[in-house]
């Protein structure tokens, strides 16, 4: 099913600079409307579902200011050994976890949901991508978290920053790492009827 070629606006549910320079690198100029959701208020204990919920309630979020559009919200985090890590609320947390980190794997989930308010239908996806983390020094570790680079990620590291020199492998999609794995969004838009070609800029 295509659903036509003129294309509804494509709303980006996001703050994140990281998941709009990825748009950008494809070919996709999205309105960034950020949802100040607070995500506190979601606790749930599976990471996937956690992912997930948070990604619509993002979107759901914005939803209401468009009449025609579609709407993207994500959210990432990364589990160690089964434990859910979001942003580090402190340096003193980001150490402490990049100590438990260096020399392991670990997974980033990333919820996406994306809301067809012209269909009225929504298609809500995870990303899972396995990460293998250098085993790096505490003075590296030390540095690093002083960048501040460590502070604004799920994770606590920024695989297209610094971060990205103490990541050994990956398994699965690197731009979900990022925070938007993008042949997800591809096949979510093809699912409802699009072709992303349409929303090129």
């Amino acid at each position: 099913m295509n659903v036509n070629s003129s294309s509804p606006p494509f709303v980006l549910a996001s703050a994140s600079p990281a998941r709009l320079k990825l748009l950008r690198m494809v070919g996709l100029e999205p309105l960034v409307c950020i949802s100040d959701f607070d995500e506190d208020q979601i606790q749930i204990e599976d990471a996937t579902e956690l992912v997930q919920t948070l990604a619509k309630c993002k979107a759901e979020t914005v939803a209401p200011q468009f009449d025609d559009a579609l709407v993207l919200g994500c959210d990432s985090v990364l589990t160690v050994n089964d434990r859910i890590y979001g942003k580090p609320e402190s340096p003193q947390i980001a150490i402490a976890r990049w100590r438990g980190m260096r020399g392991r794997m670990g997974k980033i989930y990333t919820g996406h949901a994306l809301l067809d308010l012209k269909q009225q239908r929504q298609i809500i996806r995870c990303g899972i991508t396995n990460v293998y983390f250098a085993d790096i020094s505490d003075r590296t570790i030390e540095a690093y978290i002083a960048t501040g680079e460590p502070l604004k990620c799920a994770g606590s590291f920024a695989l297209e920053g610094k971060g990205g020199m103490f990541v050994e492998k990956i398994e699965g999609c690197h731009s979900n790492v990022i925070g938007l794995s993008l042949p997800l969004l591809h096949q979510m838009l093809e699912n409802l009827g699009y072709n992303v070609t349409n929303f090129w800029r």
